[in-house]
């Protein structure tokens, strides 16, 4: 057993018996792992209170770290960066539900990666601070598929064709993988671009549910065992 002194973002929470809860984050320095949190839903006096771990919740833990398929467990939490605006937006909370639910299911490696924790890190405090985000989703998971291996190849975008399962843009159009016409200018707008230039980007409604089952598609031809998540329905309602 070791303990570890780390940064986290909290992935899920699963409530286990009436008062303790088994949550699930994603730390700085050793990737994924999941706590088990006794009596935290009836104490009101002990250090680890519930309202901590609300989804995608930044936290600095010190906890203690098993090596064996069994849960772990924090002796200390505190919230690094406390939001001011998500828990008050009924979108921006939307949005955070949605994509809590995507990291939950395609994170699992139980290891170190800066530059994907950087990524998290900065996106949601990006999503705090801002007014316009109507986009960010789409953009978020988009420019995710580069800290997991699939950023799509950028290049020789004048070609008719996406090709979805290659990552790649052709000149071929006559596949079930392939996007072209309406569809590839929705997606070509959010190829490299970052989340300051957000605003540049302008979708209806129905056009940004087009994207987003794009993207969703995207995903689930890269990442085996993905599904589309059960919230897409109430972020869709949502930007109607």
């Amino acid at each position: 057993m070791a303990i570890i002194t780390t940064k986290a973002i909290v992935f899920s929470t699963i409530k286990y018996g009436d008062t303790s809860l088994i949550v699930k984050c994603f730390t700085q320095k050793e990737g994924v792992k999941s706590y088990m949190l006794r009596g935290v839903l009836k104490s009101k006096k002990g250090k680890l209170k519930a309202a901590y771990f609300q989804p995608l919740t930044q936290l600095e833990l010190v906890a203690s770290h098993t090596n064996r398929d069994t849960l772990n467990s924090i002796r200390e939490v505190k919230v690094s960066y406390p939001y001011t605006t998500i828990h008050n937006s009924v979108i921006k909370q939307s949005i955070v539900l949605f994509l809590s639910e995507i990291l939950n299911s395609i994170i699992q490696e139980e290891e170190q990666n800066d530059m994907l924790f950087n990524y998290l890190e900065t996106s949601f405090v990006w999503l705090d601070t801002h007014s316009s985000i109507a986009n960010f989703h789409l953009l978020f998971l988009l420019n995710l598929t580069r800290y997991l291996g699939f950023y799509p190849d950028v290049s020789e975008q004048e070609k008719l064709g996406f090709n979805l399962l290659e990552g790649s843009f052709t000149s071929t159009i006559h596949d079930k993988s392939i996007i072209i016409g309406e569809q590839l200018n929705l997606f070509k707008k959010l190829l490299g671009i970052h989340f300051d230039a957000i605003h540049t980007i302008s979708f209806q409604g129905k056009e940004r549910q087009v994207i987003l089952r794009t993207i969703i598609r995207y995903f689930e031809l890269h990442l085996e065992g993905f599904r589309k998540p059960k919230s897409l329905d109430v972020l869709e309602t949502v930007f109607s």
